[in-house]
């Protein structure tokens, strides 16, 4: 039997081949939307994919299963507990998938959704070798139960995550290896460790949350707490239902073409948004105004579907043009359309060219913490780093939530945005800009630099 794994940092996505070295068939599991990676290893390995499965309906990204299932043949598997709108074969709960001499067992594990399957993979032995998790087991944690529903909804899940862990998960043998869907970086998890596989047994001796399953009462609030998870991203809400219907496929992709400044601007007044994504430091120096403001980074994904609306054109500014080809992807990975273009020239050519440009104003934390009066504090990390320590007095708007309370930022004093260093509150500075606010400036450092001054935070 051969694996392999596939990493996708930007979304702490894992997806994974397997295949058989006696049939020459494969399966893969959890595609991402660029399948290409799958096609070259099919290749390298010298075998056929056969078989595709989700193990569940995504919420953070575009699934390629359509994708891949159009490019080669394979067939589109889906847990018989799933809603789908693509022909699929349904595999249930104890059903074995043969692949020469490697057997894949459907383990039905609901908890992080209702329809979620593992694969229990064995090797030609009657001992299972190991599990692909999807979301069921992380690595030192568990998917998060709190996508669908209100608050009973979330207990619900908590309570069947706690009898899959009980009945499917915790009886396998310490030596399985897991292999998780959802890795480091995700917001799927909220201490979800830097390894991308673990076993059984060391998640039985040292995951925090499954110390808590002998005492299901407990397990379930420890599950459900939501102190310690990540805000969820606006674009998540899109994402489960265009997987369940199944993604459209994207085939072969036309670059966007480079605009001059001209063209840019025309595209501008027929409403397209411009997504810059340089650096906080170069957008707050120079931009055009309007653009929004997200760098190309491990974290592009999460923010660009935080702030850029999905129903309007993009156009693109990029550090450097070989940046297109990554910005155009991860946009198509979080379900956006293909950009309409991109500033030859770059940000140079806008500003040589005597038009109107923008600055984002920066304040350091000494000023900051001597002028306090003078500044709404507005403070965008994640809820468990707001609770680790703030500013006195701030205003605590978890950057995925800032789209939505825009009007909760009061107006009569500059707002001063804090982050972890600088690049969220870029973000967000951006979009009050997009959106009027012209008394918006970046706190530099963010909170790692105040806590380095010695200045105070209140808990």
């Amino acid at each position: 039997m051969k694996i392999e794994q596939f990493i996708l940092e930007s979304l702490g996505h894992a997806s994974y081949l397997l295949a058989s070295e006696s049939s020459g068939e494969a399966i893969v599991v959890d595609p991402r939307r660029d399948v290409d990676p799958y096609l070259d290893a099919e290749r390298r390995y010298g075998v056929r994919i056969v078989g595709v499965l989700d193990t569940h309906q995504h919420n953070d990204y575009v699934s390629g299963i359509v994708e891949l299932s159009r490019r080669t043949g394979a067939q589109m598997l889906a847990s018989a507990e799933a809603n789908v709108g693509y022909d699929n074969r349904a595999v249930k709960d104890g059903e074995e998938l043969a692949l020469g001499e490697m057997r894949l067992r459907v383990v039905h594990t609901p908890g992080h959704t209702p329809e979620h399957v593992s694969l229990l993979v064995f090797d030609g032995a009657d001992e299972p070798a190991m599990l692909i998790s999807g979301g069921a087991l992380l690595v030192g944690d568990l998917a998060r139960p709190d996508l669908l529903g209100g608050p009973e909804e979330k207990r619900d899940a908590a309570r069947t995550f706690c009898r899959t862990l009980q009945d499917k998960i915790l009886p396998l043998p310490d030596h399985v290896l897991v292999y998780p869907t959802h890795v480091a970086g995700s917001l799927c998890g909220g201490n979800i460790g830097s390894r991308y596989s673990t076993t059984v047994g060391y998640e039985r001796r040292t995951n925090p949350v499954l110390s808590a399953v002998a005492a299901r009462d407990v397990f379930v609030e420890e599950c459900i707490r939501m102190d310690d998870l990540p805000a969820v991203p606006p674009y998540w809400r899109r994402m489960r239902g265009l997987n369940q219907r199944g993604p459209e496929p994207v085939g072969v992709i036309p670059p966007p073409p480079a605009l001059q400044v001209d063209a840019f601007a025309r595209r501008m007044q027929d409403g397209a948004v411009v997504l810059d994504a340089r650096s906080p430091e170069a957008f707050a120096g120079t931009h055009i105004p309007g653009a929004l403001n997200v760098g190309l980074s491990t974290s592009f994904p999460t923010w660009a579907g935080t702030i850029v609306p999905d129903d309007r054109d993009i156009v693109l500014v990029l550090h450097e043009p070989s940046d297109l080809t990554e910005v155009v992807w991860s946009l198509l990975r979080i379900g956006y359309r293909v950009p309409a273009g991109w500033l030859a020239g770059g940000i140079s050519s806008w500003r040589t060219s005597a038009r109107e440009i923008g600055f984002v104003p920066h304040v350091q934390v000494r000023d900051l913490a001597a002028r306090r009066g003078d500044y709404v504090v507005l403070d965008v990390r994640q809820p468990g780093e707001w609770a680790d320590g703030h500013v006195d007095g701030a205003l605590f708007v978890t950057g995925a939530e800032v789209p939505e309370r825009l009007a909760e930022i009061p107006d009569g004093k500059p707002v001063a945005i804090m982050c972890g260093s600088g690049y969220r509150s870029s973000v967000i500075a951006s979009l009050l800009k997009h959106h009027g606010r012209s008394d918006v400036v970046n706190i530099l450092g963010g909170m790692s630099a105040w806590r380095s001054a010695g200045l105070p935070t209140t808990n």
